[in-house]
């Protein structure tokens, strides 16, 4: 045999031998390395969070939001590995969802609140005081007081309002030229029921209504201004409760609240039909009304392209009618709370996202997208304001009504109470009882439901 050939299968299986071995000294090390990031994974990684969350639609708002809260969560702490894991849901599924997984202990980090759900959320054992994190934060005075006070229950801060809307009076101005309506005729009781007559002779032949009156299930919330800038209330505290001693009673059927509902009944004698169907503006926008009382969502009706020019078409007053000169004017605000559930496992690092999500930086590139007003002073009339009036359009007046707004009673039995006067509206609207007797009837069944 050729000395080569020897050679050759003599070297065959030392090949293979150092080839075996190479392998088996990669596979140990490969073990050594699993068993070293296995022992140590916090240290070569950092420490793995997954924060949760759930909110209430739209979503692109928390996608801005969540994105921009998160690169400054992991600057704060690059010793972490954090991620969110956030579901946005519609809103009527919002509050169930969240009820459920609160009932269920299931643990979740931060929520969406409406303001009027925090007294049911708080009552229930369901939220996070976070009291003396505020105090410790030291921004509560940046607040709108509403606002703030909003987030409260019971004397207790449970959330942080986050953001608001406000309604105020919109219009077509080639409508109201072409019927010969001066807009600061709207804004008197009288000269609003005028024009409303005016507008309907005159469009009724193009197929467009001349003043929207709100029918829908939030009719209640159209109705609170005319209630507050005569000097009423909701409710009232009292003396006496069988079990609380002192505790809330309707006062919604004052003399201030049978004035308030006699203008809606007044509208309804003008000719101007209650909407049972409501779209948030988009009835507005498709120009089947000339006036509309709608919230300041309904800038989100019109493409953000038309946004720099539509003052040219699109009027707007930022107030309620009035019954007379020497009344001053209101709003009502709504809007969303940020809080931390108490089955949080996370509510350090919960509330500080919280508070990064509300910095005046993250929150206004959010604000200034979806068309939303805020809920703090710097971004209102400070710094970040010019950044959102050059956006949104009417945004400086639309900013003027919140000093002066009101908000909705945030107690666990408010739905409740809501509901018997959306029943009171619905009954002088179709004629089946009279201002007086609508609300003293409501009232009744809310002092029910309060426990008296």
């Amino acid at each position: 045999m050729h000395i080569t050939a020897i050679f050759k299968k003599a070297g065959a299986p030392t090949r293979l031998m150092k080839l075996t071995a190479s392998l088996l000294a990669v596979m140990v090390s490969l073990v050594f390395v699993s068993l070293y990031f296995e022992n140590n994974f916090e240290i070569v990684f950092g420490q793995q969070i997954t924060l949760t969350a759930i909110v209430a639609e739209p979503k692109e708002r928390w996608d801005i939001l969540f994105d921009k809260a998160l690169e400054k969560l992991k600057a704060n702490h690059p010793d972490m590995d954090i991620k969110i894991d956030y579901r946005v849901l519609p809103y009527d599924a919002t509050r169930t969802q969240i009820l459920t997984s609160m009932s269920g202990k299931t643990p979740i980090d931060l929520i969406s609140v409406d303001q009027i759900w925090l007294g049911e959320f708080a009552e229930g054992g369901f939220l996070t005081d976070l009291t003396n994190k505020t105090k410790d934060w030291g921004r509560a005075n940046e607040w709108y007081p509403t606002n703030w006070e909003g987030g409260k229950y019971e004397n207790k801060t449970y959330g942080i309002w986050s953001w608001t809307d406000v309604r105020a009076i919109w219009y077509w101005k080639d409508l109201l030229k072409e019927a010969g309506v001066d807009p600061q005729n709207l804004t008197s009781w009288k000269g609003y029921i005028e024009s409303a007559k005016t507008l309907n002779n005159a469009l009724k032949d193009m197929g467009i209504q001349g003043v929207h009156l709100v029918g829908a299930a939030h009719s209640p919330d159209m109705w609170y201004p005319y209630l507050w800038m005569l000097g009423g209330e909701i409710l009232k505290q009292k003396e006496g409760h069988p079990e609380k001693g002192t505790y809330w009673f309707p006062a919604f059927n004052s003399t201030e609240g049978v004035k308030a509902l006699d203008f809606l009944k007044q509208q309804v004698d003008a000719g101007i039909s209650p909407q049972p169907n409501h779209f948030w503006g988009q009835e507005f926008a498709d120009k089947k009304f000339a006036v509309m009382l709608e919230g300041s969502w309904l800038l989100g009706t019109f493409p953000k392209e038309q946004w720099g020019t539509l003052d040219q078409n699109i009027g707007m007053l930022p107030v309620f009618p009035t019954p007379s000169s020497d009344v001053n004017s209101t709003t009502m605000m709504g809007g969303w709370l940020l809080s931390i559930p108490q089955t949080s496992p996370n509510k350090d690092l919960a509330w500080e996202l919280l508070t990064i999500m509300v910095d005046p930086q993250i929150l206004t590139p959010m604000l200034q997208q979806e068309g939303y007003l805020p809920t703090q002073k710097p971004i209102g009339e400070g710094a970040y304001a010019a950044q959102l009036n050059s956006t949104i359009p009417y945004y400086s007046e639309l900013v003027s009504m919140i000093p002066n707004a009101h908000s909705r009673p945030n107690i666990p039995e408010y739905p409740q109470i809501a509901e018997n006067i959306k029943q009171a509206i619905d009954e002088v609207y179709y004629k089946i009882k009279e201002p007086k007797q609508a609300l003293d009837d409501a009232a009744k069944k809310s002092a029910e439901v309060l426990g008296w």
